[in-house]
């Protein structure tokens, strides 16, 4: 294992302690998910000897290729945070504990048809742009979601996620989610998590609430060259 690894993540850990402190929050009450696109599984396997526990990807197909390798590390907690497909669905809920991109009634009835057994823990992912072609739905429509969302019976309704866009201040990005995360709540009560907050803003993320941070490059270091 990389002792570089090591000292990456620990200089995050220490940062997400900062950002909360100066925020006046728990740190108990916020979980760090390490985001592994493009590593190999064995980075995965070398963040779990450091504690890690909740690994975010991209992409549907290494998902599960990572998680087949690592079957036998049970406490791992897997995070789909990519754009959702319908005809991907099977595969992704077979693969995932929780997703962050439920973002249209389409996806949940989806990943609901092919559920059995314990609930999926998802989040409603928002779009806090203007453009429409981008994921997520939109604020005004997040209320309507989540009722449909909640009325599925294989699925749960953890809060909500979102990217903040790039050419904004995230705080003031972040403050929006915050309020969508409220009208969350006005539906599904205990659907507090707030997934937001990347590595070049997590800080901000947290002075506004999130509880759940996507962090990767901070901590894996540059993605792989892919050929």
């Amino acid at each position: 294992m990389s002792s570089a690894l090591a000292d990456r993540l620990a200089d995050v850990d220490a940062r997400i302690a900062d950002a909360a402190r100066a925020a006046g929050r728990d740190l108990a009450g916020i979980t760090r998910i390490v985001v592994t696109k493009f590593h190999p599984a064995s980075l995965v396997r070398d963040l779990h000897a450091l504690g890690v526990r909740d690994v975010g990807e991209n992409r549907q197909q290494e998902l599960t290729a990572k998680r087949d390798e690592l079957a036998s590390l049970l406490d791992l907690r897997w995070h789909f945070i990519g754009q959702a497909q319908t005809n991907k669905a099977r595969a992704v809920r077979a693969a995932a504990d929780v997703v962050h991109s439920v973002d249209r009634s389409r996806i949940a009835d989806a990943l609901d048809a092919v559920g059995s057994g314990d609930p999926l823990d998802v989040l409603l992912q928002v779009n806090l742009t203007d453009d429409t072609g981008r994921g997520g739905v939109a604020p005004g429509e997040v209320e309507a979601l989540t009722a449909h969302v909640a009325g599925l019976a294989s699925l749960r309704v953890r809060g909500v996620m979102a990217v903040a866009p790039l050419d904004e201040d995230p705080a003031h990005a972040f403050e929006r989610l915050r309020r969508s995360a409220d009208v969350v709540r006005t539906v599904v009560p205990e659907a507090t998590w707030i997934s937001a907050g990347m590595t070049g803003d997590f800080p901000e993320a947290i002075a506004m609430g999130a509880t759940h941070l996507r962090i990767g490059s901070a901590i894996t270091g540059p993605r792989p060259v892919r050929g």
